[in-house]
């Protein structure tokens, strides 16, 4: 294919999402699914076709038509429609229905629009007293200005700078305003979303995740779990793993609280803090002396409901292990770190995968599904049932898989129910349909501690 000159609808770099998925029948396609985040590289003589890029760096042909351009802010897509999360976001509308909507004037009233005089760029519309300015946010060389002088990554770092300072517009931005017919659905999705970094006091590093530093802080006196993005990191994974938390609640699943954009270009997601840590670090440090066989089936029905949760959403997690399950204080187990996470998918391409804990398919072919979570969840078990110890203990990760398919399984954990290790062994069926679903596994976890309690065994 011959590259040509990018048009100003598809400038490199733009974030596009993926409306159909794409399975590519040539060698140079790039197979994706819905809603994947692609990033564009260039196009093509065929308008109908660009090169991209996926999140784990894969480039080829995607098909234009089943691409749409993901705005330049934090934005999801839920059944093939964009859901735009931050509340000053009007995507397509023109100048006069911009000032409409911005009537009467307010002081410091704003939106964000997309351009419709400069295709690929942006309007910021900024009311004041007695009339609504219109600035043109120009995007070139992977950045966002206004007046060419000061530059952001992306659309929420450069409305946060005009919220504390005018610098050039004629006043600062106040209030965002809201689509009448959106409001609602959009005070759903924003709330506890954008807070407020003055009442953040960042106190210790508790640990680093995959993109960078967590940090134990204070947000209004209440203790919070704040993950921070520096500059040199890939932000996509990262906002991608706020937008999958907010559309995801459940007890034991761990509660986004906010988002914030610092001044410096950071990006932090606020969640609950977890004072007990993680599942596995717990499991090692209390041992056999401590922990009961109730204490130990619990934390693993707590895992269940939430993946039971996940896939009545049919969302894959991808990366379920007893290091991402975090404890809360009355010890409530609740699955975390969800930069993996992504609608279920037939088709994933991915690298760093934690090979002790994901299925051969999964492994060998890609394929993702509720299915592979299953074969996730009964190692997870065995890590339970055996206070946190390393899977396959002393074999190299190189030789699983072989031993895996020769029809080797990990023995029972010393101590660990029969019909435990039974339904540990049914989860790693090499045959995906032949796994349980969640659903079954909650109903048979409920059957183990129906037969402790008969037994009289310690709470």
């Amino acid at each position: 294919m011959t590259i040509i000159r990018l048009p100003t609808a598809w400038p490199k770099g733009t974030v596009c999402v993926a409306r159909f998925g794409f399975k590519g029948s040539l060698e140079h396609h790039l197979p994706f699914n819905e809603g994947d985040l692609l990033t564009i590289i260039a196009v093509t003589e065929d308008p109908e076709w660009c090169i991209a890029k996926n999140e784990a760096g894969r480039e080829g042909a995607v098909p234009t038509g089943r691409i749409q351009r993901f705005c330049h802010n934090v934005a999801a897509v839920e059944n093939g429609s964009e859901l735009n999360l931050m509340p000053w976001f009007h995507g397509k509308i023109t100048r006069l229905q911009a000032e409409r909507l911005l009537s009467p004037p307010e002081m410091g009233l704003f939106l964000v629009r997309e351009s419709t005089n400069y295709p690929g760029d942006y309007t910021l519309c900024l009311s004041t007293d007695d009339k609504v300015e219109h600035y043109h946010i120009k995007y070139g060389n992977g950045q966002l200005t206004i007046d060419q002088e000061v530059y952001f990554d992306n659309l929420i770092q450069l409305v946060e700078h005009y919220k504390s300072k005018a610098d050039g517009l004629c006043t600062i931005l106040i209030n965002p305003k809201l689509e009448k017919e959106t409001v609602a659905v959009q005070n759903e999705f924003l709330s506890g979303w954008v807070m407020n970094r003055n009442e953040l006091k960042l106190l210790k590093i508790i640990g680093r995740g995959e993109f960078g530093e967590v940090l134990l802080a204070e947000y209004k006196k209440t203790q919070v779990a704040v993950k921070c993005l520096k500059n040199n990191t890939t932000a996509q994974a990262f906002i991608a793993e706020a937008s999958v938390m907010m559309k995801l609640s459940h007890n034991n699943l761990v509660k986004l609280l906010g988002v914030i954009s610092e001044a410096n270009g950071n990006l932090l997601i606020i969640t609950e803090y977890m004072r007990k840590g993680t599942l596995v670090d717990y499991l090692r440090s209390r041992g056999r002396t401590v922990l009961t066989r109730v204490s130990l089936l619990n934390f693993a029905m707590h895992v269940c409901e939430a993946m039971v949760y996940l896939e009545t959403n049919h969302f894959v997690h991808r990366d379920l292990a007893a290091r991402n399950v975090l404890l809360s204080e009355d010890l409530v187990a609740k699955v975390s770190d969800f930069g993996l996470t992504k609608k279920v998918s037939s088709l994933e391409d991915t690298n760093k995968l934690p090979v002790k804990w994901t299925s051969p398919e999964a492994l060998k072919e890609k394929k993702f599904s509720t299915k592979s979570d299953v074969w996730s969840f009964g190692v997870l078990l065995w890590e339970i049932y055996s206070f946190g110890r390393m899977p396959y203990p002393k074999m190299q990760s190189k030789f699983v898989v072989p031993q895996l398919e020769s029809g080797y399984r990990m023995p029972s954990p010393d101590g660990c129910p029969e019909s435990l290790y039974i339904t540990m062994k049914d989860c790693w069926h090499l045959n995906p349909e032949s796994r349980p679903t969640f659903k079954l596994l909650k109903e048979r976890l409920f059957v183990v501690k129906k037969e402790l309690r008969q037994i009289g065994t310690q709470l």
